[in-house]
């Protein structure tokens, strides 16, 4: 994720900006001061150039502060996604149960970039199911290009 280069709103349910939260809390109240124990510890092993522990566990402070920096930006430009119309209309924040041609019916629950999980059936709305999807109503198929070719899939249900 790009950050701090554009202000782009980061579509997000109340529970997904809880847990980022959480993660965001942890990871600057307990993790980084751990990393930071063990930096410390690693230094007073001798040279630093030489020390294979320093340099690793100075670059887990590296991708923990880079998590840190994420997570952050995410919650300054979160808009919560609101319970929608039920009108059978999938939006951002739908449950759509959908079934690809041949296939088990698949549920998913339509949100931004920074909450999605498709193995929890959480996608994203920028995903290409996410973005075909978007718009469309029970009884409609849509269709996405994978470099297997094509997959079409049926919406069979939207709450």
């Amino acid at each position: 994720m790009l950050l701090d280069t554009v202000s782009e709103t980061a579509y997000i349910t109340s529970r997904g900006y809880a847990k980022i939260e959480t993660e965001l809390t942890y990871l600057r109240d307990v993790r980084r001061f751990d990393i930071i124990e063990r930096l410390h510890d690693a230094m007073a092993g001798g040279d630093s150039l030489d020390n294979t522990e320093y340099l690793l566990v100075q670059e887990e402070l590296a991708l923990v502060d880079g998590r840190i920096r994420e997570l952050d930006y995410i919650l300054r430009n979160a808009e919560l996604i609101q319970p929608g119309e039920v009108d059978g209309i999938i939006h951002l924040g739908s449950t759509v149960v959908v079934q690809e041609e041949g296939a088990d019916l698949e549920t998913y629950t339509l949100v931004g970039p920074a909450e999605a999980d498709p193995c929890q059936g959480s996608i994203s709305n920028r995903s290409p199911l996410g973005r075909a999807l978007l718009d469309h109503t029970i009884g409609d198929d849509v269709e996405i290009e994978t470099p297997d070719g094509p997959m079409r899939f049926r919406i069979i249900a939207v709450n």
